[in-house]
């Protein structure tokens, strides 16, 4: 027997019943977007692999161990994105939109691509949210950034999950001072450092900062404070920035092994994080990252930027209960049509209502049926309210409204009076 089809692990389907969910996140974010002058790119999902080798970092664990990387029929490297910042740099410096100092507020979503083991909240398949900003270098825009996500998480109803942590990694010089004092301290412990911790310690000496393991976490209580080795410039932007957020009320905590990991970051960098989703607890994070322009082929250009995981936020809303009610409603108003006639008055009063209430969500029965059999469906649909239209109804111009949800008794409503009546209805509902 031959093997039935089915998604590749770690890439999941989006069912109807979810996607309401998705389009109400996506479109609370597009519309949020708008209000503060972001525009929106698009990018391709598969790039060039050397892109994501200049930018990430050829000794990061994407680059190392998760990217979708093939060759295609020309020969050449290609990956599936496992972020966006760096196809954004690309479409930016390709297009010259940055040229001459412009400055470019851009977000995109998207589905992202890394071979990692799958769990909750962590998929091989995932989907993004990013914004980009480039030549702003002030702390003002750094500072819009988090405003902005703190707004969102009102938005949708779950700013008391989540929590601010900040960091500064300084300028390159800096960091690289910091990062020789560190390969030394842990270079003195490394018999102890668990396995991961180890192979970092040579590729990528920061990501040991972030680890978990209880007793690498030990030794690094005793190790250098990158605070210590920071530039005066990263200094003052860091304090400016916590500054304006001390302005607008928004809390945040100062966490020093907070590291991000990808080479490009710069001064700040920063996570939105909760403990409401067990093992996945960053939401959102992001940073400044003055120097990739120019490390991709431009000129020096100042960015920041973030990215937020779709799946983990609708998990939170999905798990904190913040999911509107209407959401789960596709429709509002079912129409039931009795017979030729009815069916084709029906078709037409639908298209009337549709032109008289753009936004009702109106479904027509379709296969006919019986009385019964169409109330069922109508019910099923979710709908707040059945539309009945017979030989009685059409002889008397007139349409039943029958609630649905317990609204109520059934009322004949004359054609040319039903638009009204159902907007009356609507905002009752």
């Amino acid at each position: 027997m031959s093997k039935s089809l089915q998604a590749i692990r770690g890439m999941n389907d989006i069912l109807p019943d979810q996607s309401p969910l998705w389009r109400y996140f996506e479109g609370t974010v597009a519309g949020l977007l708008d209000t503060y002058g972001y525009r929106q790119i698009r990018t391709p999902i598969v790039e060039f692999t050397e892109l994501f080798k200049r930018s990430i970092g050829e000794v990061t664990d994407i680059v190392e161990k998760e990217m979708y990387t093939f060759e295609d029929r020309n020969g050449d490297s290609l990956t599936l994105r496992p972020e966006g910042t760096a196809a954004c740099v690309r479409a930016v410096l390709e297009h010259g939109i940055s040229g001459g100092g412009q400055v470019q507020k851009l977000w995109y979503v998207g589905p992202m691509f890394r071979h990692e083991r799958p769990q909750k909240g962590r998929y091989r398949q995932f989907h993004q949210i990013g914004l980009e900003v480039f030549n702003l270098e002030g702390p003002d825009i750094d500072a819009e950034l988090i405003v902005l996500t703190w707004r969102l998480w009102g938005l949708l109803g779950i700013r008391d999950a989540v929590k601010l942590e900040l960091n500064s990694l300084g300028t390159s010089e800096a960091r690289a001072r910091y990062r020789d004092a560190l390969v030394e301290f842990l270079t003195q412990h490394i018999a102890v450092l668990d396995e991961d911790s180890q192979r970092r310690l040579k590729t990528n000496p920061l990501r040991v900062l972030d680890t978990k393991h209880p007793e690498t976490q030990a030794i690094l209580v005793d190790a250098p404070k990158l605070a210590d080795y920071l530039d005066e410039e990263s200094r003052v932007h860091f304090e400016g920035l916590k500054a304006r957020l001390d302005a607008v009320g928004i809390p945040y905590v100062i966490n020093p092994k907070l590291v991000r990991g990808l080479d490009y970051y710069s001064k700040t960098v920063f996570e939105w994080v909760t403990d409401k989703l067990g093992a996945q607890g960053t939401v959102c994070a992001g940073g400044r990252y003055d120097g990739l322009v120019e490390q991709m082929g431009g000129k020096p250009t100042p960015g920041v930027g973030f990215a937020m995981g779709i799946e983990r936020l609708i998990l939170m809303l999905e798990t904190l209960g913040k999911v509107p009610e209407s959401i789960a409603r596709q429709v509002d108003v079912y129409l039931c049509a009795f017979g030729e006639a009815a069916e084709l008055a029906g078709l037409a009063l639908a298209e009337r209502l549709r032109d008289e209430l753009p936004t009702l969500r109106l479904q027509i029965n379709a296969g006919a049926g019986s009385f019964k059999s169409q109330f069922k469906k109508a019910d099923k649909s979710g709908a707040l309210f059945a539309l009945i239209l017979g030989d009685d109804e059409m002889a008397a111009r007139q349409v039943g409204v029958k609630p649905l949800r317990g609204q109520g008794e059934q009322q004949n409503i004359a054609w040319d009076a039903l638009a009204e009546h159902l907007a009356t209805c609507a905002v009752q509902a």
